[in-house]
């Protein structure tokens, strides 16, 4: 135990320090001379230009530029998410009019943040630098933001193709007896990996012998095993337009064989890269991802 005793001619008796009190004036004593000495070791200019990082240790010297490195990449992530909001409302704006939707409806005018629409401005008060945690807020919410934007597209997307010449070979059935989960297609945390990635179709969950019907009348394009669809179905409805059935325990039709609509092509499984037995089916234009809820609305 370590016990300092102050005597002086001004105090009428001995002062003794207790242990916190003591240990703070022995830190004190030691590392004031070592700030000190790198004060004078290190050169002026360094400092001017390094700040007080210059004279500390590499290990904090690193910590600081680790954390400045997040915060940059918080701002640069938030510059990418402002770019991509931006083109998405310059191209839901234009789908809004080919599509004959009122501009009211378009999303810049439903969730766009104030800060994007109006000018403000005023005098500086009180500026303080933003937070990691006010970066990840901000992050978070122009996510929200864009999930609500591509949704948006989604339904544009679906009105045009369902007045275009396609319409009569578009994939509009359920593929299974069966619901689907329906907040399985979009942005959402993998069941597996447990990071937030961007789910391309739907989830049927059904048990496994469970029939899969084909959407719409085509061609079998693949019917094969893959590591993450497990035993895949293409069918080729022709214009680009394409249906994915995934997860299959035995697919019934070969590549190459013509189907017709509500045909039984396969029964559903729990292969590939699967937590239990479902149906993942998808839709895609021209190797771009629709939403099947859309079609299989606009047909119920």
């Amino acid at each position: 135990m370590i016990n300092i005793i102050i005597v002086s001619e001004k105090m009428a008796k001995p002062k003794t320090l207790g242990i916190f009190e003591s240990l703070g004036m022995v830190l004190a004593l030691i590392l004031v001379p070592v700030v000190l000495t790198l004060l004078f070791i290190t050169p002026q200019q360094v400092i001017k230009t390094q700040g007080v990082k210059a004279i500390l240790p590499p290990h904090l010297r690193g910590a600081m530029l680790s954390t400045q490195s997040h915060l940059d990449a918080y701002a640069k992530q938030i510059g990418e998410l402002q770019a991509r909001i931006l083109r998405l409302d310059a191209q839901n704006q234009r789908l809004s009019k080919l599509a004959g939707i009122k501009s009211s409806a378009e999303p810049i005018n439903e969730r766009t943040s104030v800060n994007e629409v109006i000018g403000q401005g005023g005098p500086l008060v009180k500026d303080a630098p933003l937070t990691e945690e006010d970066l990840r807020t901000t992050i978070e919410q122009m996510s929200a933001d864009l999930d609500f934007r591509d949704e948006y597209q989604g339904k544009i997307e679906a009105k045009l193709l369902l007045k275009s010449v396609l319409s009569e070979m578009l994939p509009n059935s359920s593929p299974v007896d069966a619901a689907y989960s329906s907040s399985s297609y979009g942005w959402r945390i993998d069941p597996m990996s447990g990071h937030r990635a961007f789910h391309e179709g739907l989830d049927f969950p059904a048990a496994s012998g469970t029939p899969v019907y084909a959407a719409a009348d085509g061609i079998v394009s693949t019917a094969a095993q893959t590591s993450d669809y497990g035993n895949l179905l293409k069918i080729d409805h022709g214009s680009g337009l394409e249906t994915r059935y995934a997860h299959n325990s035995r697919l019934l039709v070969k590549a190459g064989e013509r189907v017709i609509k509500g045909q039984k092509v396969a029964l559903i499984g729990s292969t590939g890269r699967s937590t239990g037995p479902h149906l993942h089916y998808e839709i895609r234009l021209n190797g771009n991802p629709l939403d099947p809820r859309e079609y299989l609305r606009n047909h119920s």
